[in-house]
């Protein structure tokens, strides 16, 4: 018999054609709650889940047998309680590498809507008022991408070949990637005042893991420049957002364009600092891999984990927790 594999909703509902033709198992929609996804997992019978970027905590884990797969659709897997899966002896997995290019291309598009004010001039014509608004020509400008990795580079390759842009990367000092992130960086450094200090532009692309909870705060973004916009395609969590209001209204920094937020769908931090009510921010509701060709590939991915955990091929899989295998 085939393997059965419950898939929660709203991942079917973005690959659908993958997840039904997939021939190795037999996928099933489910539901998305971790209560309601564990009953349906013992109810019935399943081998695997498909999940997506809401936390699993408690019963999702006791719930599947040894050896099952706990495959995650998308990239960040902090939603996944990794060492709770390991004593349970479940792989966990994610999908890196297939949504780079959607997420870079929405990235960029969040940069140069903000430099062309976009939304504010598209709105307006919308309204029926014709209000002509002074933008600026991305060449020459400077981005920092903070978090130079495989969607920072392809960031980074968007704007030096397709713009002409100056980008530097900002890593952690202890991070172990590496300085040289490719012929596209200008330079990639470990000092973040002088990174945050030199860009037109700021890029967030790191995970969003404690550590980076509220990376960006009230004192980091008075280290940026006046005429400088945030931009941030990572986690919401990395962003202090009652600090990046406060600065937007006061004028510290130009403008914000977020695609994701500390709460989903979003609710600001605090009801009386609304990012919505601000003329100075671009908001788009966490899109950056809704597109049929990432969808497409983070479906055939996670099955493909999946797959290769029932042949036993653990290393060819994008396992989180390499330590359920000793």
């Amino acid at each position: 018999m085939p393997p059965l594999i419950l898939v929660t909703e709203p991942e079917y509902r973005r690959a659908e054609s993958v997840f039904d033709s997939w021939t190795f198992g037999r996928c099933v929609i489910a539901p998305s709650d971790e209560e309601a996804l564990a009953r349906a997992v013992k109810d019935s019978g399943a081998h695997h889940v498909v999940v997506g970027g809401q936390p699993y905590r408690g019963p999702l884990y006791a719930s599947l047998a040894r050896g099952s797969v706990v495959a995650r659709f998308g990239v960040g897997h902090e939603g996944i309680d990794k060492p709770q899966a390991t004593t349970c002896g479940l792989l966990c997995t994610n999908t890196p590498y297939v949504l780079d290019q959607s997420v870079a291309e929405l990235t960029f598009l969040l940069i140069a809507g903000a430099a062309r004010h976009l939304p504010t001039i598209a709105g307006a014509m919308r309204d029926g008022s014709w209000a002509p608004k002074l933008g600026s020509e991305l060449s020459g400008k400077t981005v920092t991408i903070v978090g130079p990795g495989r969607i920072g580079r392809a960031v980074a390759r968007i704007a030096k070949r397709g713009y002409d842009m100056r980008v530097i990367g900002y890593r952690r000092p202890e991070s172990t990637s590496p300085l040289d992130a490719g012929e596209d960086f200008a330079s990639v450094t470990t000092d973040l005042p002088a990174a945050l200090g030199e860009a037109d532009f700021v890029v967030l692309l790191i995970p969003g893991v404690r550590e980076n909870a509220h990376f960006i705060n009230r004192e980091r973004l008075a280290l940026m420049r006046p005429h400088a916009w945030l931009v941030n395609t990572a986690r919401g969590i990395v962003v202090d957002e009652n600090a990046l209001y406060d600065a937007l209204v006061e004028g510290r920094i130009a403008g914000a364009a977020m695609d994701v937020f500390d709460r989903e769908p979003y609710q600001p931090a605090d009801p009386s600092r609304d990012l919505r009510t601000l003329p100075n921010v671009v908001l788009t509701p966490h899109v950056g891999s809704n597109t049929p060709e990432a969808n497409g590939g983070m479906a055939r991915r996670a099955l493909q984990n999946i797959e290769f955990g029932e042949r036993g091929e653990f290393g060819r899989m994008d396992l989180l927790n390499p330590d359920v295998l000793r």
